[in-house]
């Protein structure tokens, strides 16, 4: 097992995090299998989507704002229910399939850490198999 560490910036973002995954495949013997990446925090998720046009990360954290807002009149005594909630809707985890030592994505995808409660130091889990 592998683990990163991503520094986030502000309470919500999408942070790209392909590349420091590419460069962990370079260090493996295992060309081909399966990738995962998993998250252990309850605040951030895991998504793959869209890395060409900057727009659709602002536009899913925009949509995600409006239909799960921060003050709703959650219970949750921390105040950050809205954090959970959308962690949830994206998953902790994603599994990519791995090829001669490329991840397998499609043209215009990406692998995105979603944070909903930060700015805090994450960090993600990898494994391979295969």
């Amino acid at each position: 097992m592998h683990s990163i560490q991503i520094k986030t910036s502000a309470k919500e973002a999408m942070i790209d995090i392909t590349a420091r995954l590419e460069e962990l495949l370079k260090s493996r013997e295992t060309v081909s299998g399966l990738m995962t990446v998993y998250t252990p925090h309850t605040t951030t998720g895991l998504t793959i989507n869209e890395g060409a046009d900057p727009d659709v990360c602002r536009d899913i954290l925009a949509h995600l704002r409006s239909m799960i807002p921060q003050h709703a009149g959650f219970r949750h005594a921390e105040g950050n229910s809205d954090a959970h909630i959308k962690a949830t809707l994206f998953g902790s985890s994603v599994q990519v399939i791995v090829h001669e030592g490329r991840l397998m994505l499609g043209t215009w995808q990406r692998i995105f850490l979603g944070e909903f409660d930060g700015p805090r130091t994450r960090t993600i889990w990898v494994t391979f198999t295969g």
